[in-house]
């Protein structure tokens, strides 16, 4: 968090006390006697440390690093970043999936080479394709995959959206199945995304076997966390070409290390976790922040609460 975040609070609110740390290190001298906490992480211990608190707002999306067993147990109210960062990370996916469709990975590659590849890159592996007429299955129709799946009609594709509860439906995709019918869906994508939050129920969503599900020609694209995917069996399906590629913006282990097969594989597009990552990131990060906060100062019901059992 910059400098200017605090400091623009001393000056707002200047009744409240802002302590900011650069680290952790008196994290838990400091939550003590917190009112309000702004943290993607906090340990267990800290939580049975801190006696005053009501309030920890995650300036991440996926909050499941914050749910320890203190926190669950607690009346501490959490509240997430889901709508700052759901809209861009949707923007990401999309450039991600033109990139895939377009070749483009593989372009840059030929053009270090300094060789004009026209004939390779529509002989050699999958064509150049057109995202209007294809159709996208949408992992998870949250803050993310709501916006993705409004970008994803705006360029004419056919939106098959999987979601935990499929009998709310969807105002904007053509289909809408749970997750019991993942595998249908998962068949159906040309191009897979997955934006679902981490639980015990989507931790290795992915694995060998719904791997093998998806089409020859697919695309399966990460712009959630890293651990939806089993990355061993991720691994070996793209060496056996499976399916035609991956694009990972999140990945089991962050940074990816440096043995990782995935690295050096063609057909597949890593960005290093910066979906999110803009220059407006932090002014709607404190735009939201502030709105909720005036709201908690006047007791009134805090937006993008975390439902803590579900862990989103």
């Amino acid at each position: 968090m910059p400098a200017w975040f605090s400091e623009r609070l001393r000056r707002e609110f200047s009744h409240l006390e802002v302590v900011h740390l650069p680290n952790y290190d008196r994290a838990t001298e400091e939550i003590a006697d917190a009112d309000i906490a702004i943290s993607w992480s906090l340990r267990g211990e800290q939580i049975k440390a801190a006696k005053k608190l009501r309030w920890i707002h995650s300036t991440a999306a996926a909050v499941h690093q914050l749910m320890t067993p203190e926190l669950r147990a607690s009346d501490i109210v959490v509240t997430n970043a889901r709508d700052v960062h759901g809209p861009v990370v949707a923007e990401h996916a999309i450039a991600l999936a033109f990139a895939l469709a377009k070749r483009l990975p593989q372009a840059v590659m030929y053009q270090q080479q300094k060789h004009w590849a026209q004939h390779e890159l529509w002989n050699v592996g999958p064509r150049p394709r057109e995202l209007n007429g294809a159709t996208i299955t949408i992992v998870g129709l949250g803050g993310i995959g709501k916006p993705l799946a409004r970008l994803a009609k705006s360029l004419g594709m056919r939106v098959v959206g999987v979601r935990e509860h499929p009998e709310r439906g969807s105002e904007i995709a053509d289909a809408v199945c749970g997750f019991g019918e993942l595998d249908e869906a998962l068949r159906q994508g040309d191009f897979v995304v997955l934006a679902v939050p981490v639980t015990p129920k989507t931790r290795h969503l992915m694995n060998a076997v719904r791997l093998a599900q998806l089409k020859p020609d697919a695309y399966l694209i990460n712009v959630g966390r890293g651990v939806l995917i089993d990355e061993d069996a991720l691994a070996k399906a793209l060496q056996a070409r499976s399916f035609a590629g991956a694009a990972l913006d999140v990945t089991t282990h962050e940074p990816l290390p440096p043995d990782s097969p995935l690295w050096l594989m063609e057909n597949v597009f890593i960005t290093p976790h910066i979906a999110s990552l803009t220059e407006r990131m932090w002014e709607r990060h404190y735009a939201h922040y502030t709105e909720n906060l005036r709201r908690y100062l006047a007791g009134a019901p805090l937006l993008w609460v975390v439902d803590k059992e579900r862990g989103y």
